[in-house]
């Protein structure tokens, strides 16, 4: 299967910890672009308490007036029920729950152990089942934590088992921290696949110490055909001290191409995007294929 699905973090993920607030009218025209530029997923917004991520205030207004193109699934961060209720009222289609593979990462992030966000997440599965809007499964930290350490494959396959068993449509693997390495992340993937079916998983690389794009062809090597990227490689994580972003979506589609595979996005536009929203948050361009692609043009 030469067709790999891309799911865009920037507008939820790559934002929400920007420091300056961004404006709800750059956010919906982010999501539209980006829509536009082939992307079958676009991560719209986090139903979460303005309280712990105030960039993200402005939920039901970025969701209800996004301009909704055929075929493109815009899912928002539901973690609870109220958050899901929120998200429903203002026209939500898909949620996602995030859950970890760290007791530490899990009380620091969610206030909350393991077992308690699995029994918090279950009412909002069936919530969303009984009006057919689906959910989809996050697990962070798995292959590192910034408190505990090494994070073992088991403990992830169980946690990523746990959200699967309870309806979610497709898990996550999210490496929080960026530590992982194509070895450990094969590993990782392989216990995984003993609770849940490959075809139902999907990589979310930071690319702290720069192995993002490895990890993701190691995935690849293993069967998974979709993956979590966010535009010019925006965002981080708030709960883990120096980490950087999400794997850029420009660098995971220039390599996804050179290998043949097919993701029905335009490169050229995302490299229009991903300067014009570096520009916009005053931010370099953190994008390595874009800013070469970039260069390449104005000559």
């Amino acid at each position: 299967m030469n067709t790999v699905r891309i799911v865009e973090m920037g507008p939820r993920d790559g934002l929400q910890n920007e420091p300056r607030e961004v404006s709800t009218d750059i956010k919906v025209q982010l999501i539209e672009r980006l829509a536009d530029a082939g992307l079958p997923a676009v991560e719209a917004t986090a139903f979460v308490s303005p309280k712990w991520v105030p960039q993200m205030a402005d939920h039901t207004e970025v969701l209800e007036r996004i301009r909704r193109k055929p075929g493109v699934s815009y899912p928002v961060l539901a973690p609870n029920l109220k958050g899901f209720e929120a998200a429903r009222a203002a026209g939500a289609t898909e949620v996602a729950i995030f859950g970890a593979a760290s007791e530490a990462f899990s009380k620091k992030n969610i206030n909350c152990s393991i077992a308690e966000s699995l029994e918090r997440f279950r009412p909002v599965v069936d919530a969303a089942r009984k009006v057919n809007i689906s959910v989809r499964g996050y697990v962070s930290c798995v292959l590192g934590c910034p408190y505990e350490g090494e994070v073992k494959p088991e403990r992830v396959a169980e946690v990523a088992g746990s959200l699967y068993d309870m309806g979610c449509y497709e898990i996550s693997l999210g490496d929080t921290i960026g530590v992982g390495t194509p070895a450990k992340t094969k590993l990782m993937i392989d216990a995984c696949s003993e609770r849940v079916p490959i075809a139902k998983l999907a990589g979310h690389y930071h690319d702290t110490y720069g192995q993002a794009l490895a990890n993701t062809y190691a995935s690849l090597e293993l069967g998974l055909r979709t993956f979590d990227a966010s535009i010019a490689g925006l965002g981080g994580c708030p709960y883990a001290k120096g980490a950087t972003g999400n794997v850029a979506t420009e660098d995971v589609v220039y390599m996804l191409h050179g290998l043949g595979m097919r993701t029905g996005i335009d490169l050229n536009a995302l490299v229009e995007i991903g300067a014009w929203i570096s520009g916009v948050l005053g931010r370099d361009y953190g994008s390595k294929a874009g800013k070469a692609l970039a260069a390449k043009k104005a000559k």
